[in-house]
């Protein structure tokens, strides 16, 4: 079994000046290779979260996201491990509770909503875009190498939990902005309707 590198105890290395980046078990590879995107993005994703947990939010939310951000970490030490496993199955049924919880509470979606509303709610949103993002890059690493599916699954699960926590986040109405979600106004739609 492969072992993650020692701790970084010096920041500025000056080794990533000729283009490259030590992987976790000491191989270097281009920056611009596709783990290290992937590893990037979801690194970008965690980050995100840490900006939402900035927020006012309700307690469970938070307790919720703060363990998010940990399996972040273990998946992005995964990718950074070639064959290294550190995301469990068990972090995707995680997200599957979550997501049923959490959808079970709101009305039915009858029309489009822009990723607005509470400051808390689009930084949701954009945390949905991004970690959308980085399933997009660990499916393209994956029809490279080999990458398990449980960062795929758990990338896809985590975009619709951040996008039904937009929509809850919009109605906690924490920041006196709140109560529902911002829908599209289609013209088409409209028309439909008249």
């Amino acid at each position: 079994m492969r072992t993650m590198a020692n701790r970084l105890t010096q920041i500025a290395t000056r080794t990533g000046d000729d283009g490259t980046t030590g992987l976790g078990d000491g191989t270097r590879v281009p920056k611009s290779h596709l783990r290290v995107q992937a590893m990037g993005d979801v690194d970008e994703l965690n980050s995100t979260l840490g900006m939402l947990l900035a927020e006012p939010l309700p307690d469970d939310v938070r307790e919720l996201l703060v363990v998010i951000q940990h399996e972040l970490f273990n998946l992005g030490g995964e990718l950074s491990i070639p064959g290294y496993t550190l995301l469990k199955a068990e972090a995707v049924l995680h997200l599957d509770e979550a997501l049923a919880h959490y959808n079970d509470k709101l009305p039915r979606l009858k029309e489009f909503i822009l990723p607005a509303g509470t400051r808390s709610a689009a930084i949701a949103h954009v945390g949905r875009t991004v970690a959308r993002r980085a399933e997009r890059a660990v499916v393209a690493l994956t029809a490279l190498e080999a990458v398990r599916a449980e960062p795929r699954h758990y990338l896809n699960r985590l975009s619709d939990l951040l996008f039904v926590l937009a929509r809850v986040l919009n109605r906690a109405n924490l920041d006196g902005l709140g109560g529902d979600d911002v829908y599209w106004k289609s013209e088409r739609l409209a028309q439909d309707a008249g």
